[in-house]
């Protein structure tokens, strides 16, 4: 066949085994090449090359085929300066025989190639994809020879890309963003050495096709391979510096959700990387990450609650989540109520929160009281434009209840999750309330959690719930209760305002001019933690005092003991209503915390005073003790004796002679100093002195009956204390004719919730006889 302008001759030495031969026939064919490019001769140029290419190095013969690759190097040799002008004919056969089967063809291809490129130099640059493909494919070559001559053709490809300034960045991004997910080992080395290559030429901005590649490089960075991992922690690391000098130019929206997959990777290097690049991007970008929220906390919260082994993800995790934070401002709370001219864009859902961030509006509030502070422009360091990011409030809501309902779920975590929703409610109190419902009964169900730090923080949260004026629902429009509240003969309904109790004992709550305003939740709360204690005794008789106590430091504990009183009051289970009163008079009478309340109902000066007297009172006759030791309190000496009279028709249990062995022993604490000292005063307390007797004639001869009895062998003469001021009236007088307070009615009502005590008592004794009889033989 004519194969002209080749010489037989040099059709023959092509086709030969042995290479010098073929290297032979090459220099015969440069020779030819450059008399054509002397010549100018372009059409014969052409065809020489195409003969090569055609008939020899895509020949079925592998001899050819390596006499073809040889020639066509000796071409672009000849060609000097002008083989940028065949490069697509030069270039292609050789890299098809990239893919062939034989080893050593593979290798002459890349020796090939390696001579084409370092002829034409910069002018193979419109040709990089096609070559960076075939070369990657080359790094991950089973034959070592083959794998050391890419590597030279390699370098030689990274020397032009970094002496030369017209790199087409934009056509190699998705051949790159393609070839970062392959799982050889030697084609993510070669990939990693590429993109460190190109992030160190000053004119190529890889940074903004970041986005592109960023999840490619933390899959890297799980490589098995030690040397690959340590390339990639160095990629990522100029990435990062690179972010932090020029945070203005960076796509963080884009690469957010990228960072929240990472951050939960089961590999301790990816998951603290990707960590400590979200701290950076919470704290460069400020708000442009609250549209990620739900997916950042999803991400972090986890990480709160893990031990000493990782430490550092830990610690890294947690500035996150204060960052995060710190991101919700008051005017979250109005900024989805813009001008009606204004087109807000709604929130997205929770699954749309993690896959596109929410659009950005320039809306304004309603709210006048805001408005100048919205109107002016939020600066962050990454922008100079005015942005208002869209709180998506649902999401973030949604991940918090979840990590709180979930009982695997380490404290730390917890104690996050609750900071987290107080922050919310201190914040976007408005917004909020809308999810109070749901979140409720979780937030009551935290309240038997084994960390007490847990329960501190629950309550606190539930305080704030209770006494935010955003929970005030509309008059006669309190949350439902639903089946939170339990059945009685008096339907219990929660009210509108805090005083709004059906109860004639309520005057308390409208009328303290010293009792901040509780929200319509505030009443529900007491309900639904006195049903707490009554299912849940364990947590009445853990913790039930502790949580008592902390709420009367977070609210108002007038409010508290009123409201329960006044719940009690209708409580059909006569036994916990019994336990719960005996509960709430310890605290009463022994916690520093309600030292004020405690003072305020010794005197019973305001009406005030008088109307929660009465309210206790009504309750804490479900406990006959407890009801004698609230009249020593509030100095009710002459009813305290009435009550003790009265327990002579009383059924005296060995748990209520406990109950008035404690009640000795209280009268000896400082609480009840000033009632000793009163004793000193036997004309003007003759009551007191009746009432202690009485007690000691309830008690067997014990331990507090010795008590007792030295404590009133220690009361003087009457006749000793005689002063010469015997007209002056006494202030205990004074003090019951100013209380007007209806003893005679409060005296029935103790009577009647004894009756129904002893009723209740007799039907479970029956039951439990009954049981017996079947159990027994």
């Amino acid at each position: 066949r004519d194969l002209s302008p080749l010489t037989p001759g040099v059709v023959r030495a092509l086709t030969d085994k042995l290479y010098e031969k073929r290297k032979v026939a090459a220099l015969e064919i440069e020779k030819l090449v450059r008399e054509f490019v002397a010549q100018n001769n372009t059409s014969q140029i052409k065809h020489v090359i195409q003969i090569l290419s055609q008939e020899f190095a895509l020949s079925q013969h592998p001899h050819s085929r390596k006499g073809g690759l040889i020639g066509l190097a000796a071409c672009s040799i000849a060609l000097g300066k002008d083989s940028g002008l065949y490069l697509k004919e030069l270039i292609e056969p050789v890299l098809t025989c990239f893919n062939d089967a034989d080893s050593r063809l593979r290798y002459y291809a890349c020796e090939a190639l390696y001579n084409i490129v370092k002829v034409a130099r910069g002018s193979v640059l419109p040709h990089f994809n096609v070559l960076f493909d075939g070369l990657s494919k080359l790094a991950a070559d089973p034959d070592p020879n083959v794998k050391s001559g890419s590597e030279l053709l390699d370098r030689l490809l990274k020397d032009i890309v970094t002496e030369s300034n017209q790199f087409d960045l934009v056509g190699f991004i998705p051949l790159l963003r393609e070839r970062i997910y392959s799982n050889n080992q030697y084609a993510r080395q070669f990939i990693i050495s590429w993109i460190l290559v190109l992030e160190s030429v000053p004119d190529i901005n890889l940074l903004d096709y970041l986005p592109e590649i960023l999840d490619g490089l933390f899959q890297i960075l799980g490589d098995n391979s030690k040397e690959i991992r340590k390339m990639c922690e160095v990629a990522l690391g100029e990435f990062l510096k690179e972010i932090k000098k020029n945070p203005s130019s960076v796509k963080f929206a884009e690469m957010a959700n990228i960072l929240v997959i990472h951050c939960q990777a089961a590999d301790d290097l990816i998951q603290l990387t990707a960590m400590c690049w979200m701290r950076e991007f919470i704290q460069l970008a400020g708000r442009v990450m609250l549209p990620y929220s739900s997916g950042i906390l999803t991400a972090v919260l986890p990480c709160l609650s893990y031990d000493d082994r990782k430490k550092n993800i830990k610690e890294v995790a947690n500035v996150c989540n204060q960052s995060l934070m710190k991101l919700v401002i008051p005017e979250d709370d109005e900024m989805d109520e813009a001008k009606p001219s204004m087109t807000i864009p709604a929130e997205p859902t929770s699954e749309e929160s993690l896959s596109k961030p929410e659009a950005v509006t320039t809306g304004e509030s309603q709210n006048e009281l805001d408005v100048t502070a919205l109107n002016q422009p939020l600066f962050f360091p990454c922008s100079c434009e005015r942005i208002q990011v869209t709180l998506n409030l649902d999401g973030i809501v949604q991940v918090l209840d979840y990590h709180l309902s979930d009982t695997s779920i380490g404290m730390m975590t917890r104690i996050a999750v609750l900071k987290w929703l107080y922050h919310l409610y201190i914040k976007t109190p408005r917004k909020m309330f809308r999810h109070t419902d749901s979140l409720f009964p979780i937030l009551l169900r935290t309240l038997s959690d084994e960390s007490e730090e847990v329960i501190l923080k629950d309550l606190e949260l539930l305080a704030e719930i209770a006494s935010s004026p955003a929970g005030q629902t509309e008059e006669g429009h309190g949350p439902s209760d639903g089946s939170d509240v339990r059945p009685g003969p008096v339907e219990l309904h929660v009210p509108a305002r805090g005083g709004q109790l059906s109860s004639s004992s309520t005057k308390g709550l409208e009328c303290s001019p010293s009792t901040p305003t509780m929200n319509s939740y505030f009443y529900k709360f007491m309900i639904n933690l006195l049903k707490r204690f009554s299912s849940e005794r364990k947590l009445l008789e853990a913790r039930g005092a502790f949580i008592i106590r902390q709420l009367c430091l977070l609210l108002n504990a007038e409010n508290i003991f009123h409201s329960m009183a006044d719940i009690l009051l209708k409580e059909e289970d006569l036994k916990f209503a019994s336990t719960m009163v005996h509960t709430l008079n310890t605290i009463l009478l022994t916690s520093s915390e309600l030292f004020q309340l405690r003072n305020q109902l010794k005197d019973l000066k305001t009406p005030e005073s008088r109307n929660l007297f009465c309210c206790l009172y009504r309750s804490w006759c479900h406990n006959p003790v407890t009801t004698v030791s609230l009249c020593f309190l509030t100095q009710n000496y002459k009813h305290a004796y009435d009550l003790i009279q009265k327990f002579g028709d009383l059924e005296v249990t060995v748990d209520f002679l406990i109950e008035v062995d404690k009640l000795v022993q209280l009268i000896e604490c400082p609480i009840f100093t000033y009632l000793r000292l009163q004793l000193l005063d036997v004309k003007n307390n003759p009551y007191l002195i009746k009432a202690l007797y009485g007690l000691l004639m309830l008690l067997p001869q014990s331990s507090a009956f010795q008590l007792l009895s030295h404590r009133l062998e220690c009361v003087p003469d009457p006749e000793l204390m005689q002063t010469t001021d015997s007209t002056k009236p006494s202030t205990s007088f004074k003090r019951t004719a100013a209380s007007n307070i209806d003893y005679t009615e409060l005296l029935q009502h103790f009577e009647k919730v004894q009756n129904k005590h002893l009723e209740a008592r007799h039907q479970r004794a029956g039951r439990a006889e009954q049981l017996d009889r079947r159990v027994g033989p």
